[in-house]
């Protein structure tokens, strides 16, 4: 299976034209195209104006053979309008030596991940399933000498661990094309109450502990910091400390479709 994210920001005045031409137009045109099983719209939880077109594919050739058919520009060009104005301008000479001014067109951002093989097959998306409900992503980087390590304990101990959690339809850890030490961990839930009630209980921190020897060093630093009591001028200090290493981006699946 191979995964397409395409990143956008979406006037918040225009989502709902958005998902009504996302269902109308782009999921049909998808479905004409040869190896796209899955096509869905998720909108961020913590906000809203930023969305994702997620769509699933049978191999990574199909994938690049949409995009050089011209048909993703064709998509792109139909999205434009619901996009957010820019929020940078650019300011330059003009030949005559005034001042011009001109917004900085802010372009989706496009991400490529193949999943995993995992042996029980618990790699593919049930899609059918997936046309609602609540989508979850982990972010991680991974430490390149322990990725092997890390697609080993997903299998055995995480993926057995979300199957005895209820709300959890299905789970799929994939790694990008991209940045080859990154790696995410995708799961579908039956709503959104399902993922916060997984997240309040405890059971996703126990897992990150699992995967914690994997990370790169950077991520394994910040969490160590993370865990010192808050207290003192040390201990405030360790909290400046940052990393993209891991992080949890929470979707809602505004409109969704498998494909046959």
């Amino acid at each position: 299976m191979f995964m397409r994210l395409v990143q956008m920001e979406i006037n918040p005045e225009k989502i709902l034209e958005f998902v009504q031409t996302y269902e109308r137009t782009i999921i049909p045109e998808l479905n004409k195209t040869r190896g796209c099983v899955y096509a869905g719209l998720v909108q961020s939880i913590e906000d809203q104006s930023k969305g994702m077109s997620l769509t699933l594919w049978e191999t990574q050739a199909d994938a690049v053979a949409y995009e050089q058919s011209g048909k993703y520009d064709q998509m792109i060009n139909v999205s434009r309008p619901f996009f957010s104005d820019a929020s940078e301008w650019k300011v330059q000479l003009s030949e005559d030596l005034r001042l011009e001014y001109a917004p900085v067109v802010q372009e989706p951002v496009v991400k490529s991940y193949v999943a995993e093989p995992l042996q029980d097959g618990q790699s593919d998306f049930t899609c059918g399933r997936a046309e609602s409900g609540c989508l979850r992503i982990v972010f991680m980087r991974i430490n390149p000498g322990r990725i092997q390590d890390l697609i080993r304990i997903y299998e055995q101990e995480i993926i057995p661990a979300l199957r005895r959690v209820q709300g959890c339809r299905q789970a799929c850890l994939v790694k990008g094309t991209q940045e080859s030490n990154e790696l995410l961990s995708v799961t579908i839930w039956d709503s959104l109450k399902h993922a916060q009630t997984y997240e309040a209980t405890g059971q996703f921190e126990r897992l990150t502990q699992k995967v914690r020897p994997t990370l790169s060093g950077l991520a394994r630093w910040k969490m160590t910091l993370d865990e010192r009591p808050i207290a003192g001028p040390e201990a405030s200090a360790g909290k400046v400390v940052t990393s993209d290493d891991i992080a949890v981006r929470t979707y809602s699946i505004a409109v969704g479709r498998a494909f046959k």
